[in-house]
């Protein structure tokens, strides 16, 4: 399910995925497959993880890059669920064809 949150676009974010929902902060972003593409990758994530195991890994990886890193940007693009899917997201058939847990590919 898709919604339309225009107060996201102060998190500097085009969408963001809360399961079940894709959160997006326009319309038109609808439109935009490689985002929802990657969306969707986001809620296989999720799925695989039941939910709030991938939400605890998110942020248990995103603290890690920032230790790392010293910077959210970089911390937030070696999360191993955002490398996977910033690496397929232009790839439209790439679901149909991913492995299960595949995201561990992309672990640091």
């Amino acid at each position: 399910m898709i919604l339309i949150i225009p107060k996201i676009k102060y998190l500097d974010i085009s969408g963001i995925t809360l399961f079940p929902f894709i959160i997006l902060r326009d319309k038109h972003l609808k439109q935009d497959k490689r985002i929802l593409n990657h969306e969707r990758i986001h809620i296989r994530q999720q799925v695989e993880l039941l939910v709030l195991p991938f939400y605890v890994l998110y942020l248990i990886e995103f603290a890690i890059g920032l230790i790392k890193y010293k910077n959210k940007s970089n911390a937030y693009m070696n999360i191993s669920f955002e490398r996977e899917a910033y690496r397929h997201d232009l790839d439209l058939n790439y679901l149909k064809d991913r492995k299960w847990w595949a995201w561990r590919n992309f672990i640091a």
